[in-house]
Order: structure tokens, then C-alpha cells, then sequence
């Protein structure tokens, strides 16, 4: 499984491309409009799924926490992220 997101980090309400590459299990890749990419976790939710995202930098350099997102699909087919309960922590 392969996410895009076109921003260079997720937020509450942000799309997100899903590309179903046809791989099992629940690692992915997640890859962002600045060209970062991140090896992460994904796994079913019902009709939804949660994305488990781990702490990494932008290109320019920000640090982006490590945080669990879940992706729903809106009605008109688009997918978008919503913060999680439980996020990730790191120590």
C-alpha cells in the first residue's frame, strides 16, 4: 500500500491519495509533496483505515512527530486524514 500526501506533512481534514499496490502486510509507504518518504504502518479500520506515521523531518528541515491518522473516504470518493485517538508517542 503506497499514501500520498500533497502537503509536506498530514493534518485534520488534508487528502490523501491511496494507491492499493496490490502488497500484503501492513507496511507502506508514505510519501509527501516535498519529496520526503517514510516507511509507516497501515492497517483496516472498517470502512476507514489508521495510519501510523512515525516521527521524521520535513525537506526543510521541521520535525513532524510520530502520530497514528485515521483516512476516511468522503462521499465524493476523496480520501482525507483525521487525527486518531492514542497518538503515537515516542520517547
Amino acid at each position: 500500500m503506497r499514501f500520498a500526501f500533497p502537503h509536506s506533512h498530514a493534518f485534520p481534514g488534508g487528502r490523501v491519495i491511496v494507491d492499493d499496490d496490490g502488497t500484503a502486510g501492513p507496511e507502506c509507504l508514505v510519501e509527501f509533496g516535498d519529496g520526503v518518504t517514510v516507511v509507516s504502518e497501515w492497517r483496516p479500520a472498517g470502512d476507514a483505515m489508521d495510519l501510523e506515521i512515525p516521527a521524521h523531518r520535513t525537506a526543510k528541515g521541521t520535525r513532524i512527530a510520530a502520530r497514528r491518522w485515521r483516512l476516511v473516504r468522503r462521499k465524493d470518493g476523496a480520501w482525507r486524514s483525521e487525527r486518531a485517538s492514542g497518538d503515537v508517542e515516542t520517547p
